[in-house]
């Protein structure tokens, strides 16, 4: 399954590849594309692990990103 997130806070490529790198971490998410021109994160997960969408807007959200 793919999910368009929007945000808020993701200025900049840094602060995009720190979302990239926690999101990544989650158990469940195949890939990830963090656009901070767009305020958004395009996540591919397994829609079969329980919880995986709060743990990916957990992540996004441990960054300093306010997830929308």
């Amino acid at each position: 399954m793919q999910k368009k997130i929007y945000v808020v806070g993701m200025f900049d490529s840094d602060a995009a590849g720190k979302v990239d790198a926690a999101v990544k971490g989650v158990a469940g998410v195949t890939n990830v594309v963090a656009n901070p021109d767009k305020s958004q994160v395009l996540v591919d997960f397994d829609d079969g692990v329980a919880g995986i969408e709060d743990a990916i807007n957990s992540a996004i959200s441990s960054t300093g990103v306010e997830v929308l």
